[in-house]
């Protein structure tokens, strides 16, 4: 028995923390529209990207996330005004603590998904399996 990945049966764990108001909505848009998406991502509503702390976003890849979707509202459009300017500074600020620890940075994605759009939260989420 050898302890490799088979990749032809891999099926990649995605934890996505969305934005209550813009991304949450547009998962919610994608579901209601059936427009179907891979099962791979298990969803954790925020009131603002800006909230999220990149100690949750580590503590999802060393409990074993594949990967993980930060989603917010589009730039200048955040209903807290400044959040998502906020999540992006983390983003980048976490991205160089990833590398120091050896950890890959394209396994953390944040993504700016308005509530009208479930067709990119489905593209996005697909987007992610594949890679």
């Amino acid at each position: 028995m050898s302890n490799q990945i088979d990749k032809d049966n891999f099926e990649p764990k995605i934890v996505a923390f969305l934005c209550h108001w813009c991304s949450y909505k547009a998962a919610d848009l994608a579901g209601t529209s059936r427009l179907a998406y891979p099962t791979n991502v298990r969803t954790i509503r925020t009131m603002c990207s800006g909230a999220v702390d990149p100690v949750y976003i580590i503590k999802a890849l060393l409990d074993g996330a594949d990967g993980v979707l930060v989603g917010g509202c589009v730039l200048g459009d955040c209903h807290y005004q400044s959040g998502n300017y906020k999540a992006r500074q983390k983003m980048k600020i976490l991205h160089a603590q990833l590398s120091a620890l050896g950890i890959d940075e394209d396994r953390v994605w944040l993504r700016w998904i308005s509530a009208s759009d479930g067709v990119m939260f489905r593209d996005v989420i697909f987007e992610m399996v594949e890679v």
